[in-house]
Order: C-alpha cells, then structure tokens, then sequence
C-alpha cells in the first residue's frame, strides 16, 4: 500500500520508538539549527557536529537540522534526531577568494541558489534556535534574509558561534568593518557563543569587542569530543605508529610529501583529506610505494580511532585536530597554515607556550625535520585540562537552556529580507 504522496505530514511527526512506556508522548525538544558556509576544509561541520552531540548527550532530545556548504557533510555519522541539508559547494583559493566548487554558474547564481535555499529550509524548519557559525551575515550576506525573518518571527533565538581565534585582529577588524558584522550582531544575534577559554585567548580584548557586543559573550571552554557521550569514541591504544593529518587537505601536500620523504623509523598512516587535489593525491600514493609501513588514506570521517591508536600525531593546527590530539593526550607537531589566515599559528603558538604540543613553522618544514622529530625520545603529554578549560561540550546544554530561557526581544513579524548582494571581497 502507497501512502498519498499528496497528504500534508504531521508537523512534529515523531517515530513510534520514541514514545514513553505508558503510550504518551515525550515533549517535543527545542528545534535547532547550525549554519556552516564549509569552503575551506572540514572543520566547521566537524565542529557543528560535536555540537550536535553536546546537545544531544544532556538527557534532551533537540530535533536539529545542520546547513553545510561542503557536499562530503552527508558522508559523517549523525547522532539519533539529526539530519542535514548541503548547500551548492564553494571552493576558495589561496587568496580567500570563493568560487563555485562544482556547479558550472556565475557566482551571482549560486550565491541566489544558496540563500533561497537556506531560506526555505528555515521557514519550514521555524528553529527556536539558530547557531551560526562564524560568519555573522553568511557568506556573501546568503543569510541575511533568514535572519531578518528569523528575527522577525519573535521565536528564534539566534546565536553566533565562534571558535576562539578568527585572525589577527588588524585582518578580523578591517573583514568585521568591511562586512558591517556589529551591525548585524546588534540588530539580529541573543547571544555569542565562544568555544574556547579566554585564558588562552580572549576575542573580546584581542579584537576589541564594543561592551554592547561583549555583553552577549558566553565562554564555553574548548570542546573535548570524548565528553561528547558517543558511544563509538574509541580507546586510547598508542601501538600504530606515527600519523600525519593535513585537514581537509586542500592545503597540506607539503606537509604530506615531507611525512613520506621523510626516513623515520616504525609505521605510518597518512590522510591526505577529501579537498586534495587528484593530481596530488596520486603523486602521494605513488611517493608511498616507496615507504613500506606507511598507509595512504583519502578520506576518513571521523579520525579518532586514527588518533587514539597512534604513538605520535603530526597535523596542521586546526581547531578540531588540537582538541581531537589533547583529548587523546597524544605527543604532536603541529605545522600550522599561515595562509590566507593566521589562526592556526596563533592557536599552535598558544597551545605550544603551554606544553600542550610542539610546532614547527611552515617555512622551517622539511623531511629531515619530521624525522628528527618522530625519532626523538618525547616527554609525557600532560592533560589537558590541566591546561586549559576543556569542559565545552559538557557545558554547551546549560548554554543553550540559558539563550531559550532569556527575555526575548519585543519584535514583529518582518517580511524576508533582501537578496544576498555579492560584495567585492568576503573573508570567512
């Protein structure tokens, strides 16, 4: 029997598993949805995925809709009650220039494609919460509409995700001055939400946040994902030789080729990422045939089983890589991006100054370089959360009860905003 594909579902149509012993229904949870624009590389739907866990790990059941412009997104596992929409891909060059990734059209169309469609998602959705990530407006202001509806709606809590180091801040100031991005905090944003610890680096006092924009800042503490209550985190083994992670991977060819050139001891395992050009992947595996012991992987969704198994890790120094190798208080050297951002190394530098890892500059990467490093006798790692405040994911449902539960703005129902104008430059 075929259900009438033209019927109108129920609104909150739940599975049947979920309901409670005596036959009634368990209350709805709050419906949430994370924004990730996704150009770069795999660490911002990475990062709302944790968040995503965190939400879910409280005892609550939140239904939660994740937006990613990065296609690979469908390819992670998700937590029970979350699901995903991927938004035509962009690409960005090493200059922080966006492009269409895939699709054949002028910017101008795909950035229309982009927000109709987010728009749509979210009109139907209607979130009581909205986590954006990064990038106040979106991407080429893709989110603008959504937001002035949004807030509109007098429903929505809207929150601005931010990991803790953006940039420099003389390069965040003039890209927060160039996009309006106070402007658009002050009149659409509740709450700013940093996933770090001001001790290591505090975005208010390093990028000068206006008191009226400080006040919306709540610290979460970086997120440590064995906190996330998955119950596939593996356990720490330390037996499988050295690993080198170069993020999505778009980027890290010369880390790769100087992990393989190099003539260090024992196994090894490299991820070159899913980003990677295929002219380069393949000089990669062909590099690897001369190094038996060392494995080339293309792709791997979720890496801590990689990193809980290996003796030593090398990466570049993204977010969710350090928090990932902390977690699993492994020795690592850390060889940051510098280009077009400086956060890796501002983040590396940081994390470094206290003992928490290792870092070799990019200018100073070299085979003989890594193979010292790998060969050498390393200290144990200490914790992490000796370190550092490490309770972000535990500490991401008293966060979101505190956004739901604050007075909320007197608004009106506003019409959809505006098409997304395409600027001369966005960064983000």
């Amino acid at each position: 029997m075929y259900l009438n594909e033209h019927a109108k579902p129920a609104r909150d149509a739940r599975p049947q598993s979920g309901s409670r012993a005596n036959g009634a229904t368990p209350p709805r949870g709050p419906r949430i949805a994370l924004y990730s624009h996704d150009t770069q590389g795999l660490g911002h739907i990475r990062r709302n995925l944790l968040i995503s866990h965190a939400l879910c790990g409280d005892g609550a059941s939140p239904i939660i809709l994740l937006l990613s412009g990065l296609r690979e997104a469908s390819a992670f596992a998700m937590p029970a009650g979350v699901d995903c929409l991927t938004l035509p891909s962009l690409g960005k060059d090493a200059d922080g220039v966006y492009y269409p990734r895939s699709l054949g059209v002028p910017m101008d169309d795909l950035m229309t494609m982009r927000s109709r469609s987010i728009s749509a998602a979210l009109q139907s959705f209607v979130p009581d919460v909205l986590i954006v990530d990064k990038v106040p407006r979106g991407v080429y202001d893709e989110l603008v509409p959504s937001l002035a509806w949004l807030h509109g709606n007098g429903r929505t809590r809207i929150i601005l995700g931010l990991r803790e180091i953006l940039d420099a801040p003389s390069v965040v100031a003039e890209e927060w001055r160039r996009g309006d991005y106070a402007a658009a905090i002050r009149q659409y944003y509740d709450r700013i939400w940093v996933y770090g610890d001001r001790a290591v680096f505090d975005p208010v006092h390093e990028y000068a946040f206006d008191p009226d924009l400080a006040s919306l800042v709540r610290y979460s503490g970086y997120l440590n994902p064995r906190d996330a209550g998955d119950e596939s985190t593996p356990e720490v083994t330390g037996t499988d030789g050295t690993l080198c992670l170069v993020g999505g991977g778009r980027d890290g060819l010369p880390l790769a080729e100087a992990f393989l050139r190099g003539r260090w001891s024992g196994r090894g395992v490299l991820v070159t990422g899913p980003l990677m050009a295929d002219d380069d992947r393949a000089a990669l595996h062909t590099l690897a045939t001369q190094r038996p012991g060392v494995e080339v992987r293309e792709f791997v969704t979720d890496p801590r089983p990689l990193i809980a198994g290996a003796s030593k890790v090398i990466a570049m120094g993204g977010y969710n890589t350090m928090c990932e190798v902390l977690a699993y208080r492994k020795p690592a050297l850390i060889v940051p991006r510098i280009e077009p951002r400086t956060e890796q190394l501002i983040r590396a530098t940081r994390f470094a100054q206290r003992g928490l890892v290792d870092m070799l500059h990019p200018d100073d990467l070299t085979a003989p370089a890594l193979t010292a490093w790998i060969d050498a006798e390393l200290r144990p790692m200490p914790a992490a959360r000796d370190a550092i405040d490490f309770a972000g994911v535990e500490r991401l449902p008293e966060l979101l009860r505190e956004a739901i539960g604050a007075p909320g703005r007197v608004v009106t129902m506003a019409p959809m905003g505006p098409e997304p104008k395409e600027p001369t430059h966005v960064a983000g």
